[in-house]
């Protein structure tokens, strides 16, 4: 049975994106959280982010400055991470 994994993004984005998608090979559900700030308009999170949207990951921020993110208030990302296995702060 798969487990349930949330990556917490606030620093080191680029690493933290590449680890979330590596986690993917393990048959994991993987959910992506980008907490406090904005996600950096890199090339490389560019790459990364059309990857996960490719696989169908989900990913979350409680920042309004992620416009292209699903936003969640800072409560309501609190009571989703109480369903995971798993949660990795970045």
């Amino acid at each position: 049975m798969a487990k349930k994994v949330a990556v917490l993004i606030r620093d080191r984005q680029g690493e933290a994106l590449r680890m979330s998608l590596g986690l993917t090979l393990l048959d994991e559900v993987v959910d992506i959280y980008v907490l406090g700030r904005k996600l950096e308009n890199t090339e490389e999170h560019t790459l990364h982010l059309e990857t996960i949207k490719d696989m169908d990951m989900k990913i979350y921020t409680d920042c309004k400055e992620n416009a292209n993110l699903e936003f969640l208030s800072t409560e309501e990302i609190a009571q989703r991470l109480l369903a995971y296995d798993h949660v990795l702060p970045y």
